[in-house]
């Protein structure tokens, strides 16, 4: 392929116009990033007329408690934020006119995020560049990192 066929506007994959987006997958934790990222999804959404889906991971539940209580306890806190920033999240898409689906899994962001978009056929990822993890994220690697290499489909960084 030439730089010149991927200027032309008539360029299309697998049948496609090129960007439109019908099944937009958007990651959510809470942080400023991705209520930026949210945004974003939406406004593509509204523009491709595609269906918005966002996926929150639980992922830092503990793994050695000294009670079931403890565990029980950290699920239940966990449970109540993703519960207050999915209907946060919903509340912003109908101010756009979107009806969003939200979900919540245990695990790790990345894995979880590429997991959902490959099991749900996404064509694309949107997330915050920057989480609620930052120092942990610079040690190790962030999660737009770790999915942007990982996706089975394209990854919108939102800064």
């Amino acid at each position: 392929m030439h730089v010149s066929d991927l200027e032309s506007p008539d360029l299309t994959i697998a049948g496609e116009e090129r960007g439109a987006y019908q099944k937009i997958l958007v990651a959510l934790d809470g942080s400023v990033a991705a209520t930026k990222a949210l945004t974003r999804a939406l406004q593509l959404a509204r523009a491709h007329s595609a269906c918005v889906h966002a996926l929150g991971v639980e992922e830092h539940l503990p793994h050695y408690a000294a009670t079931v209580g403890e565990v029980e306890e950290a699920k239940n806190e966990m449970d109540s934020f993703f519960a207050h920033v999915m209907a946060g999240a919903r509340r912003i898409a109908a101010g756009y006119g979107i009806e969003l689906s939200t979900e919540v899994r245990a695990g790790n962001a990345a894995q979880q995020i590429v997991t959902v978009a490959r099991e749900g056929g996404f064509e694309l990822i949107v997330l915050g560049a920057k989480g609620h993890s930052r120092i942990r994220d610079f040690l190790l690697g962030t999660t737009s990192d770790r999915v942007s290499h990982h996706a089975p489909c394209e990854v919108l960084l939102v800064r």
